[in-house]
């Protein structure tokens, strides 16, 4: 092996490519069991963000089973999630296009359940003994806010659009029924409420009609997150819920709420998309769980009638998307050294079968960084938490008296957590030569609640705080070059990085991905279930309106001292492309090198290839210009004014 080459950070030529990324990398989510067949979808952006159902049968053979043009995506919520589920090989999807519920019998072609007209659906599960799936949906026909109800639709598309059975609140999710299919359970909240902020749990009992009666509140509140309602095999009803600071789980039997495990970990998860699953029934008498504990995830089993936990050992940090059934659990895993994949194990013999990985592409280790978990000072006295990663590429070193560029990430949601699973996307700028940190910032999940909530009143503010200590933290280590620090993030990652470039004046570049730049206009332009997000997170619209200008970088472009670009799909219903647009504009006009990149076609976040290959080589080139490097190879340039 021949001795590294010395060239500056930035300048190292790797094998993680843009077109190595695109071409070798689908989105994996929501895999299920259907007797002894597995189903799970596929984003595929070679197929210009398409989602795919996909089968494996026992014999390993896998089928993709939706066909082109068909996308198996709804957009209730806007984030989606819950569009699809299986009943003894008859699926059931919300197709993308006009969001009509079809299905899909085997050897035959979808055909639509529901009218052509502007209804959402998503979350469903079977209700076999009156032929009909109970889920909730989102209805967009009239002027104003879209009305949100659980629904039920005959499965022979007998009905216009399904019998309302829970309605009168803002939002619904989670309807579960019973074994006996006698009750159903359910959760619901109202504005400004988020569900992690606070939901609220009913059970009601289903009469010979299929209508539901008699509902009763059994868990929840305005300041209690309630999360994922399931019952058991034989028929008691368990929940996740933050009562006690951390997302523990519990059961309701004989009419009394029971805790199972308390601890400081979360066994739940922000439920920005429908049918998000930490836990699954293996049997009446056993859970399989998946928590967080000191940021790293771990798969147990609990026994419910000893509440004895068992961890089990597994090479795995991520785990999400908990399934089971006897014998079997099934789930979404990924490690710092392996991509998130749908992983199946044997619970008797602790065998792991990995059935796909969202990458295929083999790298050799020597261009790969591992990331180290980080805590560092941050205001008022407190910790913030971060995983750094160095650059690392075999073939090259640095000059000795160089330290690397730093990216620092800020990631979506607020309300959200970074992953330490394998990405390409980030070994793509290591291996280039840049140092990366990826910031819990306080309002973080995966450290209880009061982690949660230091951003409530906050946003802008807390979350700023933290990346730039992050960042501070690394620069007094010694490992990282405290001139060329610049931050990026997408959606409320992307307000973050405008709030930091105008109101710190430490980073030296940044980069937004449909970023908020005008907080007034989310309350206005936005969807339904964001609209009155912000009022926990900075205050109630229009009384404070103060602070709502006060933190909008969009009003404070004067302190903008450094340069930005700026990606935005141009079709986005979350962060409408004029937020963007504005920004540029206003950075243009002072003078600072400046670039905006849209894209036709795309919506809240990059799922077409040629798109995501031009955002990342977009933004290399873009900090090759402003750090003054030399790319290794060639890329296509992006127009950047005043430079």
């Amino acid at each position: 092996m021949t001795a590294p080459k010395i060239a500056p950070y930035g300048s190292w030529k790797s094998p993680i490519t843009s077109d190595l990324i695109v071409a070798e990398t689908i989105t994996l989510s929501e895999p299920i069991f259907d007797g002894d067949d597995i189903y799970w979808s596929e984003l595929r952006p070679s197929e210009k963000g398409r989602i795919v159902l996909v089968r494996r049968t026992p014999n390993g053979m896998t089928t993709d089973m939706t066909p082109s043009p068909f996308n198996a995506r709804t957009r209730v919520h806007e984030y989606g999630g819950g569009a699809y589920l299986i009943d003894h090989g008859a699926i059931y999807f919300s197709n993308f296009a006009d969001q009509r519920l079809y299905r899909q019998d085997p050897g035959s072609a979808p055909r639509p359940l529901t009218p052509a007209v502007d209804l959402r659906y998503a979350d469903g599960v079977m209700d076999r003994e009156r032929h009909r799936i109970v889920c909730v949906r989102e209805d967009h026909t009239a002027p104003g806010e879209a009305v949100n109800t659980i629904v039920s639709v005959k499965i022979d598309g007998a009905d216009e659009g399904g019998m309302v059975l829970a309605s009168g609140n803002n939002f619904y999710s989670n309807p579960r029924l019973s074994p006996d299919g006698k009750r159903l359970a359910w959760l619901t909240w109202n504005h400004p409420n988020m569900p992690w902020d606070g939901t609220e749990l009913w059970v009601g009992d289903v009469d010979d009609r299929g209508a539901v009666i008699a509902p009763t509140q059994i868990a929840g509140g305005i300041a209690e997150s309630i999360f994922q309602p399931e019952w058991s095999p034989d028929g008691i009803l368990h929940f996740i819920s933050d009562k006690t600071g951390w997302w523990n789980l519990y059961r309701w039997r004989d009419g009394q709420v029971e805790p199972l495990c308390p601890m400081n970990a979360e066994f739940g998860a922000p439920a920005w998309a429908f049918r998000t699953s930490t836990y699954a029934f293996e049997s009446s008498r056993r859970i399989v769980c998946a928590f967080e504990e000191n940021g790293r995830a771990q798969l147990a089993t609990l026994d419910t009638a000893t509440l004895q936990l068992e961890r089990i050992d597994l090479p795995y940090t991520d785990i999400a998307s908990v399934r089971a059934m006897p014998g079997r659990a099934l789930f979404l895993a990924g490690s710092p050294t392996q991509p998130l994949s749908v992983v199946l194990l044997d619970l008797a013999t602790r065998q792991i079968q990995i059935l796909k990985r969202s990458s295929q592409v083999s790298i050799d280790p020597g261009y790969l960084t591992t990331p180290q978990a980080i805590e560092f000072p941050t205001e008022n006295g407190l910790t913030a938490h971060a995983f750094f990663y160095p650059p690392r590429n075999r073939d090259f070193t640095a000059p000795t008296d160089e330290k690397p560029p730093l990216l620092v990430l800020s990631h979506g949601g607020p309300t959200g957590s970074t992953s330490t699973t394998f990405n390409l996307g980030y070994q793509y700028w290591t291996s280039h030569g840049f140092a990366v940190v990826d910031v819990n910032y306080g309002g973080s999940t995966g450290y209880g609640r009061a982690y949660r909530m230091r951003l409530n009143d906050n946003w802008g503010i807390v979350d700023v705080n933290d990346c730039a200590n992050a960042a501070r933290y690394l620069i007094r280590r010694g490992e990282v070059d405290p001139q060329r620090v610049a931050i990026r993030g997408g959606s409320a990652g992307g307000y973050t990085t405008l709030a930091a470039l105008v109101f710190t004046d430490l980073f030296k570049a940044g980069a937004s991905h449909y970023g908020i730049s005008d907080l007034e206009t989310m309350t206005r332009d936005t969807h339904k279930f964001e609209s009155r997000y912000l009022d926990n997170l900075i205050g109630p619209y229009p009384a404070r309106r103060d602070i709502y200008v006060a933190r909008s970088p969009i009003h404070f472009i004067d302190r903008l001292a450094c340069p930005l670009i700026l990606f935005q799909g141009l079709e986005d219903q979350v962060v409408p492309p004029a937020q963007s647009a504005m920004m540029f504009e206003a950075a243009k006009k002072k003078g600072l090198p400046t670039a905006y990149v849209p894209f036709e076609g795309e919506q809240h976040g990059f799922r077409q290839a040629k798109n995501i290959k031009r955002a990342l080589d977009g933004e290399l080139y873009f900090y090759s210009k402003v750090f003054k490097f030399e790319l290794a190879d060639f890329v296509e340039p992006v127009p950047i004014e005043n430079l």
